[in-house]
């Protein structure tokens, strides 16, 4: 159940990150969760979107160098202590977590998490037994 992310390469430069959010806008993406990681010269723009696609097109068409990135986006339940289950499940496995970042649930009482792990099959088999694995259609809903 993995879903895509696209990563957009993104200059420090004023109205930068206007230009890329108008290209989503006028293409109509909806943006489900973003991270920004950034350097003095550059930034990497993470996003998830409704339409992938579209997006991803939109993008190229607009000039940005972008690329697509299998991730996995697990909800676990909003309180103390939520993640961390989840990261023990991964570092029991010995499954090593790149990056991550959260974005507000549908449903009550519950996070989604966005995570770039090191072997995203072994990954998934062992969340899958405690936590719901988010798929792109329901990503996209």
């Amino acid at each position: 159940m993995l879903i895509k992310q696209l990563s957009v390469f993104v200059e420090n430069k004023k109205g930068r990150l206007s230009a890329i959010t108008d290209i989503l806008r006028q293409s109509e993406i909806d943006i489900r969760a973003l991270s920004v990681a950034d350097t003095k010269d550059f930034g990497i723009l993470r996003l998830i979107v409704n339409d992938v696609d579209k997006a991803y097109t939109a993008l190229k068409n607009g000039e940005c160098l972008v690329s697509l990135t299998d991730v996995i986006a697990v909800q676990i339940t909003d309180r103390p202590g939520g993640l961390a289950d989840a990261m023990d499940i991964l570092s029991s496995a010995e499954i090593s977590v790149e990056y991550m970042y959260a974005f507000i649930s549908k449903s009550d009482g519950l996070a989604s998490v966005i995570l770039r792990v090191d072997d995203n099959q072994k990954a998934q088999n062992v969340l899958s037994d405690k936590f719901k694995l988010l798929t792109q259609a329901e990503i996209s809903a």
